[in-house]
């Protein structure tokens, strides 16, 4: 499961105007954060973004399938759609608007 750097970078541009975002690296893919909430996983240079009933409501019919074997199903965003900003901020802001921030962890 390997992720090229320039495939990421250019869905954090896409995805700009959703929020704070920022991607870390993990495990040969990418998590995508957007205001310190996952909201999306970039695995073997495809994106899928975590399932939420507003998102769902935003995609209608959309592939779902998993990122890496093991995994949760996700919204699978074909790299046809990465074109268009608008409609990929739309999907991460509302996503990541349902989506609970991580609780902190305990120091040592």
């Amino acid at each position: 499961m390997t992720t090229n750097q320039q495939t990421v970078d250019y869905i954090l541009e896409q995805i700009d105007q959703a929020g704070a975002v920022r991607a870390r690296k993990m495990f040969g893919g990418y998590c995508i954060y957007c205001d310190e909430k996952v909201v999306a996983l970039v695995c073997d240079n495809e994106l899928f973004v975590k399932i939420t009933t507003a998102g769902k409501a935003f995609l209608g019919q959309c592939e779902k399938k998993p990122a890496y074997p093991g995994a949760k199903p996700s919204f699978y965003i074909s790299g046809d759609k990465w074109d268009d900003a608008d409609w990929m901020s739309q999907l991460i802001k509302i996503s990541a608007a349902e989506l609970l921030k991580p609780k902190p962890r305990k120091k040592r």
